[in-house]
């Protein structure tokens, strides 16, 4: 695997956050990007715009080729043939939210989506005036939608912000639960956007089963390939609308040039992606799927750790009320274990005393997140 793991003195060179946010004595684990190389078809499409000197202004049909490697992956994997006239590129998935939730919802108007939930979310439905309406997930064998609550809180709001495969708890929710789904929406009259950039991060058994597919006529999907093949510096995304009068009304709503497009650079990253790096994408996913299981020893050798293993994603959703801690476990592991994780509270109420483990990273560096972090707590 050398010729597929960044080493740990490579990756303190990068410059991006992951990296530089603390000190050279903490390892990072917080934010969701993976520490590992870049597909090769991935690299020769960016190196190309620099062994040319190529630079200047994009072509529209830049993005015809994008949509089309996007449908072509859609049909490959998922059975799913989106068209690419309901599409439209932008430079993250996160802007995404942000336009669909403007377009879709009025000030004051509520805004659904299952705590605890990608923080970015809770920002958006704050930021553009909207009322956040929480349907927390039930945690039972696994986390799962609360459909009766989901029922309760429908008719208070617009606009569902649906997170599958879900962050931070990894759950890929299944057909009978997105169909429950469609059928509040169909009964609310709510807008579904479907934020499904980890699609491509699910273990088998469990497969990820796009939103469109189940209500197409309700249904903006929003992804990337930036999680699945670690790109995220390289900023784009797509966002496909389920008709052509969901299409109309976001139009209508978000003005011409507001939102970014992607750069040349992300369009052909993420096209080479979706269409030359599948053979990556399944050497990663392996590797992934070993770290889970390295993740899901460890919190079953401590039964005071709340811990459910992720169907979906590279993060680990870690449960430590019992234990008390001193301050909050985030504060607690990286001051204690030199640790850097993801704030529980980030993600909202329900995430007060969790923090969330990226795993994705060699296995030599998360036996060494995990070692500090037993050590730490076996001096309590």
């Amino acid at each position: 695997m050398k010729e597929f793991l960044l080493t740990e003195t490579e990756l303190r060179a990068h410059t991006g956050v992951k990296w530089r946010k603390y000190g050279p004595d903490v390892l990072p684990a917080f934010v969701a990007e993976m520490d590992f190389k870049v597909a090769p078809a991935i690299q020769s499409a960016l190196k190309r715009f620099i062994d040319q000197e190529d630079y200047g202004y994009g072509q529209e049909s830049d993005l015809e080729r994008l949509y089309a490697a996007f449908g072509r992956w859609m049909s490959r994997r998922y059975g799913w043939d989106p068209d690419p006239a309901l599409m439209i590129a932008t430079a993250d998935v996160v802007q995404a939210v942000v336009a669909t939730v403007v377009a879709y919802s009025g000030t004051d108007d509520g805004v659904i989506t299952q705590t605890p939930i990608y923080p970015p979310f809770l920002r958006v439905i704050a930021s553009t005036g909207r009322r956040l309406v929480e349907n927390p997930l039930d945690l039972g064998e696994r986390y799962t939608i609360d459909l009766d609550s989901l029922r309760e809180v429908a008719a208070r709001a617009r606009v569902l912000l649906l997170c599958t495969p879900h962050n931070p708890t990894g759950r890929v929710f299944d057909r009978d639960e997105l169909e429950q789904i469609a059928a509040i929406a169909e009964e609310h009259d709510l807008t579904i956007v479907a934020d499904e950039i980890h699609a491509d991060v699910s273990f088998p058994p469990a497969k990820h089963i796009p939103m469109a597919t189940i209500a197409p006529t309700r249904t903006v999907t929003l992804t990337s390939a930036t999680k699945s093949f670690n790109i995220p510096g390289t900023r784009a995304a797509v966002v496909h609308f389920g008709t052509a009068e969901l299409m109309a009304r976001f139009d209508g709503a978000i003005a011409d040039h507001l939102l970014g497009r992607p750069s040349r650079f992300g369009v052909d990253a993420t096209i080479a992606a979706w269409t030359d790096s599948e053979e990556w994408l399944a050497t990663a996913m392996r590797y992934l799927e070993s770290n889970r299981d390295a993740v899901t020893r460890w919190a079953g050798s401590r039964p005071e750790v709340g811990y459910r293993a992720p169907e979906g994603t590279f993060l680990a959703w870690l449960d430590f009320r019992e234990l008390n801690l001193p301050g909050n476990p985030y504060d607690f592991f990286l001051e204690s274990a030199k640790v850097a994780l993801g704030n529980g509270p980030d993600f909202g109420t329900p995430g007060q005393g969790h923090v969330r483990l990226n795993f994705a990273t060699s296995a030599e560096i998360l036996q060494e997140i995990l070692a500090r972090m037993s050590h730490t707590l076996d001096e309590i």
